[in-house]
């Protein structure tokens, strides 16, 4: 797997391996870190505004604690008001000590001259002969029948309601409404402390965000857009969906933004119900400063890497133009041109392996220098030995002399203990007189493999372990008759080509199988095989008269066809890194060469 990874990163070009790895070194972490400090900012500013928002809502509560203890003292003081009780309860027969008795108790006008927090002070009671004056009313069925006066009658203790007086038909105002009981009279009226709606108004009106105050049947009766004050959470242009049961922290869609929502609540001494204190903010509004600095940050975040990239093109163009360069001059030595000279210069690596081409080039040019010197004494020595040649020709020398001398030399060594060496030198001598007695135009497939077999074995001394081989013999087919040197001649390209350059583990396999008429051949090697384009360039040179490195298989690809016809020459598969298969077919019955 390693090897594998390897492999294919090595198949990358260097300018692209120099910008995956500046993607992955560089650019990604950068990214990584810079989203989680994106977010880290984005979510401590959302941390702040609800930390803020949470004490601006104490804040707003313990003002408004302060605002209504003032009704609320207030009431107490009239719930013992004696002045208070005999003007309600006084049966009046004349209007005139009516008028008079009005004109006597300033108490409410006092009390909202001394309290900006109050706007009106009402009282209502059942007395018939009382008349109303916007302080003393009567109180009527629609009056009766209202839930503010109803709760009030029905509790002791102060209650506190979002209400409008349709006897005078005042605006909706928040009010503190509370019994008052007259226990010398047996009797009982409402007291109505209407407070001031600016003065409310006036608590929040200095908020960052939205901020409203609220009864607890959800009216809005005090909020920073004054638009909103008299409607409910739940309207059309309020639109805040939110669960009013309790204080705490809500993350809701208001108006189509992601918002923060902080509750709370208040409930005042002596109290049967309260207040709640709403704060809203957009999470957008918080972030819009944070997203700015985020949006310039990533900028010049993204013109650094770009820069960077721009910079690392620029190094990998320099790289790979010097290799280009260099390479443009190998292959022209690979053409044969030895006086190119290579002039990148540089202390880096790529400079030393120019000066290093350079000195090689000079070493092959010296190298050819003295091959050519060579090739000129040996020019004069074969002509010397030609004429030697001549002279051995003359004395017909003959061949069972060398058999003889390799019998010799086979018992010699065989006496001396080289079995291995002798066993070398008979098979040696087994191959070299076949090659001399051939006078048939055929053999047996059964003595090819014999032939095939000691050159197998001899080369095998030579490879030791490198090479192992495999002769897979069909017996039906032993005894057909084959043109000779036909499976040799494959063998030995097999080794060539195929298994030279294995350090270990070579494998020759030759195989006979008789398919009904046609006997099979395999000459199969697990070598180095060959790429697509050269093994149809092999194909190519067995069909045409160029001469190349494949001589060996064009002739036996000729013999073939010349033996058999053109469906019988070679078929040649192999596969890079794998081996090559070569194979051929010819008739199983005994024929004649044509």
């Amino acid at each position: 797997m390693w090897r594998m990874l390897i492999h294919r990163i090595n198949d990358i070009k260097i300018k692209n391996k120099l910008i995956i790895a500046y993607i992955f070194v560089v650019m990604l972490p950068v990214l990584i870190i810079g989203g989680v400090v994106v977010n880290y900012m984005r979510q401590d500013a959302l941390n702040n505004a609800v930390e803020q928002t949470t004490t601006n809502v104490e804040r707003i509560k313990n003002q408004l604690t302060t605002m209504l203890r003032v009704p609320i003292n207030i009431s107490n003081e009239l719930l013992f008001d004696t002045r208070l009780s005999q003007v309600v309860n006084t049966r009046y027969d004349r209007v005139y000590d009516l008028v008079e008795a009005y004109r006597n108790y300033q108490e409410f006008d006092e009390y909202q001259r001394l309290y900006s927090e109050v706007s009106a002070i009402r009282f209502y009671a059942t007395n018939d002969t009382l008349q109303d004056n916007l302080e003393f009313m009567r109180v009527n069925s629609d009056t009766r029948n209202s839930n503010w006066y109803q709760a009030a009658i029905n509790s002791r203790k102060i209650n506190w309601f979002y209400r409008k007086d349709d006897q005078i038909n005042t605006p909706q105002v928040l009010s503190l409404v509370r019994k008052i009981n007259f226990t010398d009279y047996t009797t009982s009226g409402v007291l109505v402390i209407e407070l001031s709606q600016s003065y409310l108004n006036s608590l929040i009106s200095a908020e960052p965000f939205e901020t409203m105050i609220l009864d607890d049947r959800g009216n809005i009766v005090s909020a920073k857009n004054t638009d909103l004050i008299g409607k409910r959470l739940d309207d059309p242009g309020v639109d805040i969906d939110i669960d009013l049961a309790g204080k705490g922290i809500y993350e809701r869609e208001v108006n189509g933004q992601l918002s923060n929502i902080v509750v709370d609540e208040l409930i005042p001494e002596s109290s049967m119900n309260g207040l709640k204190i709403v704060s809203v903010f957009s999470n957008n509004s918080i972030v819009r400063d944070s997203n700015m600095i985020i949006l310039i940050g990533t900028g010049v975040l993204v013109a650094i890497l770009l820069i960077g990239l721009l910079f690392l093109q620029l190094i990998s163009l320099l790289i790979t133009r010097r290799l280009s360069g260099l390479s443009r001059q190998i292959n022209r030595v690979g053409t044969g041109d030895l006086k190119v000279s290579s002039k990148i210069t540089g202390m880096d690596e790529i400079g030393q392996l120019s000066r290093k081409f350079n000195d090689m080039v000079l070493n092959i040019r010296q190298l050819m220098d003295q091959v050519y010197e060579t090739n000129e004494r040996n020019t004069k020595l074969e002509i010397s030995q030609r004429d030697i040649n001549f002279k051995m020709l003359a004395s017909q020398m003959n061949p069972h002399f060398l058999f003889n001398a390799l019998e010799s030399i086979r018992m010699k060594a065989h006496v001396n203990g080289e079995k291995e060496i002798a066993y070398i030198v008979r098979l040696l001598g087994k191959l070299i007189r076949n090659n001399l007695e051939i006078g048939s135009k055929h053999t047996t497939i059964q003595g090819e493999m014999e032939l095939v077999r000691s050159y197998l074995d001899i080369q095998k001394f030579r490879f030791g372990d490198r090479l192992s081989y495999e002769l897979l013999l069909d017996p039906q087919t032993g005894e057909t008759p084959i043109p000779p040197l036909i499976i040799q001649p494959l063998v030995e390209n097999a080794i060539i080509h195929g298994l030279e350059s294995r350090e270990s583990g070579g494998l020759i396999i030759i195989r006979t199988l008789q398919i009904e008429h046609e006997v099979l051949i395999d000459v199969i090697d697990n070598g180095s095989g060959m790429s697509t384009e050269r093994l149809k360039q092999v194909r190519q040179s067995l069909r045409t008269d160029s001469e190349g490195d494949r001589i060996g298989l064009k002739n036996v690809h000729q013999r073939l066809t010349l033996s058999y016809g053109e469906a019988y020459g070679l078929h040649i598969s192999s596969t890079p890194h794998a081996g090559t298969q070569i194979s051929f077919k010819i008739p199983a019955s005994d024929m004649t060469e044509s």
